[in-house]
């Protein structure tokens, strides 16, 4: 995320604070349905309010020349006065969808005889159509109940469930410094949540495996508490997703082995255009041959043959392996917003399966972890190019998103998957 915004920029006016400062005293003070109520008849009503004042200043605000490009970033920020201080407690979280829901159905402009009121409605209707209305109805997807997540059949409403997305499916232009710390503290309790969850299932298969031995399956059912599978993967899937991640892919060596001697070999390579041969030579080992050949293999050497070929004669730097990994990633995955082609993805999955596909990814980051929120970025833009998408239209974005997810997890997260070496 970059540092500097729009509101970085501009300077925010003194009617614009007394509009903050209002915010600030009463999520203080009020409890959510009082917040809630008040910001209808704020921002959404633009009649009627308590504090007359408070009314005059949000009308200047409206009513200034720049307000059709610049009153989105306040009633963001408005927004967001609440959803910080609400997502630090559990039995205010579920407010936030409540808030954000207000938006759903604007009143109509022409319904109010104010014209200060009529211009309010005007731009709040604009706020619906901005990427900060986007990113907050995103928030409120992920603050809803799981159940009703999983249970969606819209790709968008999955966001929940994968917290690597957060940073650039949930933050806008002009977030706040706050708002961005918020985004994060969501991030990290999710992402604790979930490798909890998948620490808890494997152990029970580990032990449920062992117990097989001298049980049969009904008595097992009685002594073990079964354990949810926390993935949207079939549990033969999650297992072979495990296997891959986990285990031994090449001789008694893993994906971290695997990458581990990979940048030993390569620390003491002469030029960049030879990293670039090893490199190819350490990713085409796996795939399969027979994929391979027909034309995946030379695209990929062509692909790395034309980046930054004027440094080929030079060693390699730490720069130039973070750029020819991070142009790999959009060969492999896509470029883009503006051009989401990912033709090169959609074949690898079809060919190989989401697991294999993501391991290919896996090795990249694992040589070079700079990548990974890069990586991250590339799932999202796939997301958001397909977020409002019937979820059985495309099943292997929602494999390939949950791959990623168990991956990232194993490899950078906290989970504790070691009982698994005990059946591998």
């Amino acid at each position: 995320m970059t540092t500097w915004t729009d509101t970085d920029i501009r300077q925010t006016s003194l009617e614009e604070q007394q509009l903050y400062d209002h915010l600030l005293y009463c999520v203080q003070v009020e409890s959510c349905s009082q917040l809630i109520e008040r910001f209808q008849r704020l921002f959404l009503d633009g009649a009627r309010y308590v504090d007359p004042q408070i009314w005059l200043s949000l009308e200047k605000v409206a009513m200034d020349k720049r307000a059709e490009q610049d009153f989105r970033f306040v009633l963001n920020r408005c927004c967001h006065i609440l959803i910080n201080r609400w997502q630090l407690s559990p039995q205010q979280q579920g407010a936030i969808p409540e808030l954000v829901a207000l938006f759903e159905n604007p009143p109509d402009p022409m319904k109010v005889q104010s014209r200060g009121a009529r211009r309010l409605r005007q731009l709040v209707q604009l706020f619906t159509e901005t990427e900060q209305y986007v990113t907050l109805q995103r928030l409120s997807r992920v603050m809803s109940e799981t159940a009703e997540v999983n249970n969606s059949k819209v790709v968008g409403n999955l966001i929940q469930r994968y917290p690597y997305l957060y940073e650039h499916c949930l933050l806008s232009e002009d977030s706040s410094y706050e708002h961005q710390q918020t985004v994060r503290h969501i991030q990290s309790r999710v992402q604790r949540r979930f490798e909890f969850d998948l620490s808890q299932y494997v152990t029970y298969q580990v032990r449920r495996a062992q117990a097989l031995r001298t049980q049969s399956v009904e008595t097992l059912d009685k002594i073990i508490q079964p354990v949810r599978n926390p993935t949207l993967l079939s549990d033969r899937e999650l297992g072979i997703a495990l296997k891959q991640f986990v285990g031994k892919v090449q001789g008694s060596d893993t994906y971290r082995d695997i990458a581990q001697s990979f940048l030993t070999h390569t620390s003491q390579t002469v030029s960049y255009k030879e990293f670039k041969n090893d490199l190819y030579e350490y990713l085409t080992a796996s795939i399969d041959p027979a994929y391979g050949k027909r034309q995946f293999n030379d695209r990929l050497y062509t692909h790395l043959k034309n980046t930054l070929p004027v440094s080929d004669s030079q060693k390699p730097s730490e720069f130039l392996i973070v750029r020819t990994c991070s142009q790999l990633l959009n060969f492999l995955v896509v470029e883009s917003p503006q051009r989401p082609n990912h033709f090169v993805f959609v074949d690898l999955i079809t060919n190989l399966g989401a697991t294999l596909t993501t391991c290919l990814l896996l090795k990249i980051v694992l040589l070079c972890r700079k990548v990974k929120p890069y990586l991250e970025k590339r799932f999202s833009i796939l997301f958001n190019h397909y977020e409002t998408s019937a979820r059985d239209g495309v099943p292997w974005l929602i494999k390939s998103l949950e791959n990623l997810n168990i991956a990232l997890s194993v490899h950078f997260g906290s989970a504790d998957l070691s009982c698994l070496n005990q059946i591998m």
